[in-house]
């Protein structure tokens, strides 16, 4: 593939940046030169030093191209040089990228060494595997997270994501499961922030650093300041470098995109800037398109996965918006984090009705887990459900049967609460990683009735039900 690149580059189209408005380029072609191709990528030869890389995304007409910068256009002038590559954007590959920090083309951000020139590359820009290539697993990829192991359990090999609005958890969660997945399955995790604060960023490196699993994580980041084709194509990047472990290093990989509804909205502004006419609620025409495009490359063949967690913004709460509706139809887990529970101090916030699994299925998980799961949420819904009149008429007014609901479930909430190791620093609670089997042990342990004397602080904030035994005999 190289020498082919190299090759085209020889005979590229030459031409000129006509138009420069905001992040969109046009670039007119001499006449009788082939145009470049939708999605290859261009260099703009400015007095910047490296030349700006921009996308093609439209063809005006026989000689012009309308293109979209990866990179921040302040300073391009009209007549600037300019040239195709022959080929997509194309990214290095590889255990050279892992423990590093790289920005959307791929070039390290971290004040490292530079990467070697000879590495491997890859395009950003590819088809999923053919369905004959693609192997649908059913095991179990375990987070040693409670809530999430018993009632919303992740596919090894699936999506998953985390639906939540500002404030809830969602990066924390996030920066969980990376700690844990590196340290549980020894695989290799890809993170993407797609329009991250510069501080989430820096946190996280550090954060990584830390716990001694950043030599197995590449990083892959486009900040909120970055322009927005920038933070467009940073889920590709990362995608590319995930598929490279999968297909040529057959390893597994832990793909985590911090957020998607970040990259919804870059799209959108590319969209208007490219001069498309909104669609519904003002979102672009081809979100569909896009969203499938990012997702359906994210699958698992035979011998290696690709699993991938995602963290989704939800715009003012409200779950029936286009995008977040769309984002949900690619998935095998949703996630969904409540405001409500994050305000009670119920960390992770996650809402125990609301999330699923395509997993929790007797034939999948079990009889016992199946049962215990639906037994949990049916208490908790239960309890729920009566909230409202305890808070008009108060507890007593209840039958003994509705007490002893509301006594379970508020001790089954309180124990599906745990601390994690990223939030050590913060809270001072170490951190608990805890098996599938104690999880479902502790609720039924709880549902069976063994919990209903014991105080509600004893079983909140721990890891299994041996400890929350110990805290009620100690108080």
């Amino acid at each position: 593939m190289g020498e082919t690149a190299q090759e085209t580059v020889a005979t590229a189209a030459r031409g000129w940046v006509v138009v420069a408005r905001g992040s969109v380029v046009d670039i007119r072609f001499a006449t009788g030169n082939a145009l470049p191709a939708i999605g290859d990528s261009l260099r703009i030869h400015w007095d910047r030093g490296r030349p700006l890389v921009a996308e093609v995304q439209q063809h005006l007409d026989a000689c012009t191209v309308r293109a979209v910068a990866l990179e921040n256009t302040s300073g391009l002038k009209r007549g600037t040089p300019a040239e195709g590559s022959g080929a997509p954007v194309m990214v290095p590959v590889g255990e050279a990228v892992l423990g590093r920090l790289l920005n959307v083309l791929g070039e390290p951000v971290d004040r490292g060494e530079p990467l070697a020139p000879d590495i491997p590359r890859a395009s950003i820009h590819r088809s999923a595997p053919p369905l004959g290539r693609q192997d649908r697993g059913t095991e179990i990829f375990h987070t040693g997270i409670k809530v999430i192991d018993l009632l919303a359990p992740l596919v090894k090999g699936g999506k998953a994501a985390m639906f939540g609005g500002a404030g809830v958890g969602k990066t924390v969660l996030i920066m969980e499961l990376i700690r844990t997945s590196v340290e549980r399955y020894a695989g290799i995790s890809v993170f993407a922030g797609i329009g991250e604060r510069s501080r989430e960023g820096h946190e996280l490196l550090l954060e990584l650093q830390q716990s001694g699993v950043l030599a197995r994580t590449a990083l892959v980041f486009g900040q909120m300041n970055e322009p927005p084709g920038a933070r467009w194509r940073t889920g590709l990047t990362a995608l590319a470098i995930a598929e490279y472990f999968r297909d040529v290093a057959h390893e597994n990989v832990l793909l985590l995109i911090d957020n998607v509804y970040r990259f919804v909205q870059a799209g959108g502004e590319v969209s208007g800037l490219l001069g498309r006419l909104p669609s519904r609620v003002g979102y672009q025409p081809t979100l569909a398109s896009e969203i499938a495009n990012l997702e359906e490359r994210i699958a698992s063949v035979a011998g290696a996965a690709i699993t991938s967690i995602q963290a989704v913004y939800v715009p003012a709460d409200d779950f029936t918006d286009p995008a977040v509706a769309e984002i949900f139809s690619h998935l095998d887990s949703s996630i969904v984090l409540s405001r409500d529970m994050a305000s009670e101090g119920m960390y992770p916030a996650v809402d125990p009705l609301a999330s699923t699994s395509v997993l929790l299925d007797p034939r999948l998980v079990g009889e016992r887990h199946y049962r215990t799961a639906q037994e949990v949420r049916s208490t908790i819904a239960h309890y729920r459900e009566l909230q409202e009149i305890i808070a008009l008429l108060g507890i007593e007014e209840l039958s003994t049967g509705d007490r002893t609901v509301v006594t379970r479930a508020r001790r089954l909430l309180r124990f599906l609460t745990q601390p994690f190791m990223v939030t050590t620093a913060f809270t001072g609670k170490e951190g608990r990683s805890v098996e599938l089997e104690d999880s479902i042990a502790g609720c039924r342990a709880i549902l069976d009735g063994e919990a209903d004397g014991w105080a509600e602080s004893a079983c909140y904030m721990i890891g299994d039900i041996a400890e929350a035994r110990r805290k009620a005999a100690a108080s």
